[in-house]
C-alpha cells in the first residue's frame, strides 16, 4: 500500500512560523514521523510540499499511478481551490485531509473547507498528531473497502 503525503503552502516554514499556532516542530520532524508510522503500518509514503496551486494538482494527478491514498494538508487553499478540490474529486482515490490547527476555533474563513465535500475525512487541531491520525484513518480506510 502506497499513500502521498501532501503539504501544501508555508507548511515548509514549520517550526519558525507563527508557533503559538502551529507548534515549534519543523516539516522534516513530521515527515520522520509519518515515515516511522508508515513502517509500522506496513506501507510506503512520498511526501511533497508545494506553495504552489498547480504543483499540488499535479501531484495528485500523478499519484494515479500506484497511490492507493492522499493525505493532504492544503493550507490556505482549504478555503478557496475549487481547483484542488476538483483534482481530489477526479482522481478517486481516497482522501484524508488534516490540519495542525484547530480550523475551527480560528479565524471564520477557516471554518469552510472546499476539500472536505470530497475528502472521506478531515482531522485537525492535534498538530503533528493529525497527520499521525490520518495516516491510521486512510490505512484503514483503505483496508476495509
Amino acid at each position: 500500500m502506497k499513500l502521498q503525503i501532501i503539504h501544501g503552502p508555508n507548511l515548509n516554514l514549520l517550526g519558525s512560523r507563527e508557533t503559538s499556532v502551529y507548534g515549534t516542530e519543523s516539516l522534516d520532524s513530521i515527515n520522520k514521523k509519518c515515515e516511522a508510522l508508515a513502517q509500522e503500518l506496513g506501507c510506503e509514503i512520498a511526501t511533497d510540499q508545494s506553495n504552489s496551486e498547480s504543483d499540488i494538482i499535479d501531484i495528485i494527478h500523478a499519484a494515479r499511478q500506484g497511490v492507493d491514498g492522499i493525505l493532504i494538508n492544503p493550507g490556505a487553499f482549504t478555503h478557496y481551490s475549487y481547483a484542488i478540490r476538483d483534482a481530489v474529486a477526479a482522481v478517486q482515490i481516497p482522501t484524508v485531509e488534516v490540519h495542525l490547527s484547530n480550523v475551527h476555533s480560528r479565524e471564520k474563513f477557516r471554518h469552510k473547507s472546499v476539500i472536505a465535500p470530497v475528502a472521506a475525512g478531515q482531522i485537525s487541531g492535534f498538530g503533528a498528531d493529525s497527520y499521525l491520525l490520518g495516516m491510521r484513518a486512510l490505512v484503514g480506510l483503505i483496508k476495509n473497502a
